[in-house]
């Protein structure tokens, strides 16, 4: 579920419904980590990312906005801010989005331990960036996890209020897929959702791009609406 509407979330959300309600094209940039990255766990199938890109350019018609996803698998969020103009400055986005955390809550053998109050300073440090460049930013909390299967990450609930607190702190809309998941999963492990204990799987990407769309207010005309309703029918049958 979104954050309660700050002052400046409402604002970010009602310019986000200006800018898609005019004709100029806009540059969506989408980043994070694997998850988003969204090799190999999909099977072949469409990530949450292509889906917004189907839902923006095709049902929403805005043939001449460009939707990128610059994740990379692996990544924290220190690496994305160590590449910034790769990854964010050269695209010049619009609407910015992030889901981190999955990589940064790792801990073991060789790991460096980033403690939740570090990664939301990197957090702050992100926001101010990019609404230094002009960006809408929007916040994604990383999904819910099968904990037990998952060692060096059971701190995932940590990193996922670090998201919140940090959207809240800096009124930052927030998308809160950890909550979704957990929903899904009747506060179990989503496993309809999951293709290993913290990758999502083709339903768990419908998943994260029916919340997506559903908080930034992407809903397309009934006449054109046909992702939105095959998403949630995946999801639906991934609940059995």
């Amino acid at each position: 579920m979104p954050n309660a509407e700050s002052p400046a979330s409402a604002s970010d959300l009602r310019r986000l419904a200006d800018l898609l309600a005019g004709s100029e094209p806009l540059n969506w940039v989408i980043t994070g980590d694997s998850i988003t990255h969204g090799l190999v766990h999909t099977q072949g199938a469409r990530t949450y990312a292509e889906h917004l890109h189907e839902l923006v350019r095709g049902e929403l018609g805005r043939t001449r906005d460009a939707v990128l996803n610059t994740a990379i698998s692996g990544h924290r969020l220190t690496d994305i801010l160590g590449d910034w103009d790769r990854r964010i400055a050269v695209w010049r986005p619009d609407i910015l989005t992030l889901m981190i955390g999955t990589n940064d809550m790792a801990t073991g053998p060789g790991v460096t331990t980033v403690a939740p109050v570090e990664f939301a300073a990197s957090l702050r440090e992100f926001v101010t960036r990019a609404r230094a460049a002009g960006a809408i930013v929007v916040l994604q909390t990383p999904p819910s996890i099968d904990i037990p299967n998952a060692p060096g990450r059971e701190r995932i609930v940590e990193f996922a209020d670090a998201v919140r607190e940090v959207a809240a702190s800096d009124d930052v809309i927030l998308v809160d897929q950890h909550a979704r998941f957990a929903d899904v999963g009747g506060g179990a492990v989503p496993w309809g959702l999951m293709n290993d204990p913290f990758h999502p799987n083709a339903a768990g990407h419908a998943a994260l791009a029916l919340e997506l769309a559903r908080t930034l207010g992407i809903r397309p005309q009934p006449e054109v609406d046909r992702t939105l309703p095959l998403l949630e029918a995946q999801v639906a049958a991934a609940r059995l």
